[in-house]
């Protein structure tokens, strides 16, 4: 790999870090870097060194938002537990289920988080912790640690994003705390996520460690800087991400007509 090859997916680490941290979708940046930069590299490969640095950013992440807010690990917790072992499971099936399987879904999944978070403007801006009841945590923690994380170890861009979504719609968090629980259960993800692509060959250990110590300087500024604007910041990043993540999808869904 040339030296502007090596400094291009650097600096795509930094900002999936950044943004990861704020909102999830960083993966929306960094793996689509990673195939142009090595071109031929199996997706799998791209899979896994991507969580390679991904872990290091989110678990930063996680930690910067615990030291300066609340994360219920009442809800967080649980989620994470289980989504180590449900992201492992589609990582393992990642090789096995084509794109084109899943594309066309998220696709229809994203356009509808879209209208759904304009169509409520307030949604996330401020907490409702009358939502937080026993069944609705039993749903989140099954949606995200199980719903989303084996979408995660499956292909990943995004999975940040619908756990926010997942905390602030289902259990009335505000954006800021939806986050931090998120990167928490992003960590779980990305960890059971690694170990199989570890296990069955899939990551450039070198470049993925170069690459997470850029994911960690951007992860660090990300939640900070989230934590310091607020919600309404975290809500305004989240749509330019989810308009994104639909923009690339379907630009790939075109691509393979």
């Amino acid at each position: 790999m040339d030296a502007v090859s090596l400094s291009t997916l650097l600096a795509a680490a930094a900002l999936a870090g950044w943004v990861d941290a704020v909102v999830g979708g960083g993966g929306l940046l960094l793996l689509p870097a990673l195939l142009v930069a090595a071109p031929g590299l199996p997706v799998a490969t791209a899979l896994g060194t991507n969580k390679l640095a991904a872990i290091f950013g989110t678990a930063t992440a996680a930690a910067t938002y615990a030291r300066r807010t609340k994360v219920d690990w009442r809800v967080a917790g649980p989620a994470a537990g289980l989504a180590v072992f449900s992201a492992g499971v589609g990582a393992a099936l990642a090789g096995a289920v084509p794109a084109s399987a899943y594309r066309p879904v998220v696709l229809v999944v994203l356009v509808a988080v879209a209208v759904f978070v304009l169509l409520r403007p307030r949604l996330g801006v401020v907490a409702v912790p009358q939502r937080r009841t026993p069944v609705r945590v039993a749903v989140v923690v099954a949606v995200a640690g199980v719903g989303v994380a084996l979408y995660d170890g499956l292909i990943g861009p995004g999975t940040g994003t619908f756990l926010v979504l997942a905390f602030t719609a289902l259990v009335g968090a505000d954006f800021v705390h939806g986050s931090a629980m998120a990167k928490v259960v992003n960590a779980g993800t990305n960890l059971g996520a690694l170990v199989v692509f570890g296990v069955t060959g899939h990551v450039w250990w070198l470049l993925g460690a170069g690459m997470a110590v850029c994911n960690i300087a951007g992860a660090v500024l990300g939640a900070r800087m989230a934590l310091r604007r607020g919600s309404g910041f975290v809500r305004v990043v989240l749509l330019v991400v989810v308009v994104a993540l639909v923009a690339k999808l379907g630009h790939d869904q075109w691509l393979a007509r």
